[in-house]
């Protein structure tokens, strides 16, 4: 790489400085369906993304620290994307990601209607992989698989 670096995460920093951009060769994203409320694609946005941040601790920087010394939990090293898509959108990524074997995270219309970690698990379990009426997905791995997945989607606006 001519003025880059290549890091342990992955990254390709220019050189130049903290400030300066990072470009990923892995992708973060939630692919949301666009008949969702706010309330909705906030809720579902944050449950998918617990399960790449815990499965994947190389998706997760070190913690923060602020002035003070005051410290604060780590985040994910690199941004979320999220898109939109119709139900066809999101159940047709859905196929794609398992195929591909990326590591993904499912949220289905059933969640809604349930209060704890045991029966989502449950009211997942209950359903086929090709039945399950997804409302969102999270989707990680190397950037041209996880764009090859989302084909269709579009950023979320």
């Amino acid at each position: 790489m001519s003025n880059e670096t290549k890091n342990e995460n992955n990254e390709q920093a220019p050189a130049g400085g903290a400030d300066a951009p990072v470009r990923f060769d892995t992708k973060i994203t939630v692919l949301l369906r666009d008949d969702l409320e706010t309330w909705q694609r906030l809720n579902v946005t944050a449950f998918l993304v617990s399960g790449l941040g815990t499965a994947l601790p190389e998706v997760v920087g070190e913690p923060y620290r602020d002035a003070d010394g005051t410290p604060y939990l780590p985040m994910f090293r690199q941004p979320v994307l999220v898109f939109e898509g119709g139900k066809e959108t999101v159940t047709a990524a859905h196929e794609r990601a398992v195929r591909r074997g990326l590591p993904t995270a499912v949220f289905t219309s059933d969640l809604f209607g349930t209060g704890h970690d045991r029966a989502n698990r449950a009211a997942v379990a209950a359903v086929g992989k090709d039945r399950l009426d997804l409302v969102g997905i999270a989707v990680y791995g190397p950037r041209n698989s996880v764009d090859k997945v989302l084909k269709g989607a579009r950023m979320h606006g």
